[in-house]
């Protein structure tokens, strides 16, 4: 099977998986699910790939269903030492400057998306690249409770590890898959990045509708300030 490679061609899961097979895949996961290097691997295609090659008998390794395993385990894994990182490190990830295999916006969206939909963002983080290898770092960081993480883990590495792969199997014997996997492959990459380009373009609304910092500056005797409501105000 030739598949297009989406970025550099050492990043292209046919070749990832040809060269260094299902130990390859189970690293890729383990370290896209929590190690800070991690983030530009690619995840939901991978997946995508490894099932189909299993149900397609070009990677006769092990059964489909010790694959998935044995995904869901490195996914768990990954997610279990990135939330040990965030324990360890603490609040000052958030300082941390940035260098090439670092980006401190990485770290913001996480925190972001961990805000917005809490101990959930283990689960939808999966499907997310990038957010998905810091989300666990910053529930680590959020002292996020133990019991809480390590039940959000598992039903997210079992939806995505297995989930992912199992969709690739039933596919693998479609024709019309096997015949358009570079289309397929894009599709996925694209649906995968789709909710990163809606933040983006909700946040950048969100910037041009805030006023300048001058516009929310006035003093305390200015007539001109709304006036103050509340408890205090009224004394």
């Amino acid at each position: 099977m030739t598949t297009l490679a989406l970025g550099p061609s050492w990043l292209d899961p046919d070749q990832l998986i040809g060269t260094f097979g299902l130990i390859g895949v189970l690293l890729i996961v383990f370290a896209e699910s929590g190690l800070l290097i991690g983030f530009f691997l690619p995840g939901d295609s991978l997946l995508f790939t490894t099932g189909l090659l299993v149900t397609s008998g070009k990677l006769d390794t092990l059964p489909l269903w010790a694959v998935c395993v044995l995904i869901v385990l490195a996914a768990v894994a990954g997610d279990q030492v990135g939330y040990l990182f965030g324990r360890k490190v603490g609040p000052a990830l958030f300082k941390r400057p940035d260098s090439r295999f670092f980006k401190q916006e990485n770290v913001e969206k996480a925190h972001d998306f961990f805000a917005k939909y809490g101990p959930k963002s283990l689960v939808l983080a999966r499907f997310v690249p990038i957010v998905r290898t810091f989300t666990p770092i910053v529930a680590g960081v959020s002292r996020m409770h133990y019991r809480t993480f390590v039940t959000y883990n598992i039903v997210g590495g079992v939806l995505w590890g297995a989930g992912v792969t199992l969709l690739g199997a039933a596919l693998g014997n479609v024709a019309f898959v096997n015949e358009n996997i570079e289309a397929i492959l894009i599709l996925i990459v694209a649906v995968s990045v789709l909710p990163i380009a809606v933040e983006l373009l909700r946040a950048r609304r969100q910037s041009r509708r805030t006023p300048g910092p001058g516009a929310a500056d006035t003093a305390p005797g200015d007539p001109s300030a709304p006036p103050q409501r509340g408890r205090h105000a009224q004394r």
